[in-house]
C-alpha cells in the first residue's frame, strides 16, 4: 500500500512496475480502509505462491544472496520471460484494476499534484548496486517514474529520504556492521514489514564513530 494512505483525500495507485500479491494487498486495503480510493494498474505482475517456493528452493538466492524469499525476484524474472500472470487476469482484483497511467496523465494535465513513491536505494539496484547482493530490478528515481509510466519532463522535484544509519536484509559484505547483540542493546532493531526479517545494521566505522548518511 502506498504511504499516502494516511491522507484520506489522497488517491492511491499501484503502478505497472510493481509485483502484487493478492492476499497481502487485499489485507492492507482492509487494514487502511482504502477500498474506495485504491487502484491497481492492469499490467501489474501477480506474485504467486510458486514464486516464493522457487526462491526458497534456490541455493543461490537463499544462502548466497540472502533473498527475503518473498517471491519478488522470481516474479520479476518470470515477467522478463513474458510468462507472468497480470492483474487484468486476477478475478479477485477486478474492482481495483484500471489504467493508472492514463489516470496519472489526466491528473498532470489538470495541474494536480502527483507523488511517485519508490523504495530502497541505489546500492540495491540490479544495475548500479553492490551486485550480486542487490534486489531484482533497478530502484533509482528514474526507474520509479518508468514503473508508473511517466517521463523525465513530467517531474518537477526528486526527494530522497535517508536514515541516520544504513540497514538492509540479505547477505554480502558490509563494512562497519554491528553485531545483533549491540543492535539490540541500542534499541535499533528493525524488521521488514512483509517478511518480518531482521535488518542488518551498518552503523559504526573502525574508529568507533557512526556513519551519518
Amino acid at each position: 500500500m502506498p504511504s499516502g494512505f494516511v491522507s484520506r483525500s489522497t488517491r492511491l495507485m499501484i503502478g505497472a512496475g510493481v509485483p502484487v500479491e493478492t492476499a497481502i494487498l487485499l489485507n492492507e486495503i482492509k487494514e487502511t480502509d482504502s477500498e474506495n480510493r485504491i487502484s491497481v494498474d492492469y499490467q501489474c505482475a501477480m506474485l504467486e505462491e510458486r514464486h516464493k517456493t522457487q526462491e526458497c528452493e534456490s541455493e543461490h538466492l537463499s544462502n548466497k544472496i540472502g533473498s527475503t524469499k518473498s517471491g519478488v525476484g522470481a516474479c520479476n524474472a518470470e515477467r522478463a520471460l513474458r510468462m507472468v500472470k497480470l492483474a487484468r487476469q486476477e478475478t479477485s482484483l477486478r474492482p481495483y484494476v484500471t489504467d493508472t497511467v492514463a489516470e496519472i496523465h489526466q491528473a498532470l494535465s489538470k495541474g494536480r499534484n502527483v507523488m511517485v513513491e519508490g523504495t530502497q536505494g541505489t546500492f540495491l539496484s540490479l544495475y548500479h548496486g553492490t551486485y550480486p547482493y542487490v534486489t531484482s530490478k533497478d530502484v533509482t528515481a528514474s526507474q520509479a517514474c518508468a514503473d508508473v509510466g511517466i517521463g523525465p519532463t513530467d517531474v518537477d522535484d526528486v526527494m530522497i529520504i535517508f536514515k541516520a544509519y544504513v540497514t538492509r536484509v540479505g547477505e554480502g559484505p558490509l563494512e562497519g556492521q554491528l553485531d545483533r547483540e549491540e543492535v539490540l542493546r541500542r534499541g535499533w532493531m528493525e524488521h521488514g514489514t512483509v517478511t518480518g526479517r531482521e535488518r542488518t545494521q551498518i552503523c559504526q566505522k573502525k574508529d568507533g564513530t557512526l556513519y551519518r548518511r
